[in-house]
């Protein structure tokens, strides 16, 4: 099945205009247009674009972004390079995962502090 821009915009809560710049990144080298220009979604340019969504909410760059899709779309046999630029990138991953962890429990104790200030304030 083939989508609009504007379906695809409104499937992934993205604005036309964040595909229109993932497609002139050149991040989507492999979208089809229609005879006007008009550019066309199928499936499998979809679950790419998920990939690049994922990657550019995880804090990759658009440039190691690029990378990777240049990448992809090379037949040089270079998976073991994509496969650790993946590898690192989930490692930050996972460094911000506990990082975020982290900032979660100073956010909780102070949370508790005040809860507990304001309990006692109001029994005195």
């Amino acid at each position: 099945m083939n989508y609009t821009i504007g379906q695809v915009a409104k499937m992934k809560d993205l604005s036309i205009s964040q595909l229109r710049y993932y497609d002139n990144q050149g991040l989507l080298p492999f979208l089809k247009r229609t005879e006007k220009g008009d550019r066309v979604f199928d499936e499998d340019t979809l679950r790419f674009l998920e990939l690049i969504i994922c990657l550019k909410d995880t804090g990759m760059p658009i440039k190691e972004i690029k990378q990777f899709v240049d990448w992809s779309m090379s037949e040089d046999g270079n998976t073991p390079v994509r496969i650790e630029m993946m590898k690192q990138h989930e490692a930050a991953v996972q460094q911000q995962i506990r990082d975020t962890q982290e900032n979660l429990k100073r956010i909780q104790a102070k949370i508790a502090r005040l809860e507990r200030e304001l309990v006692e304030g109001r029994l005195d």
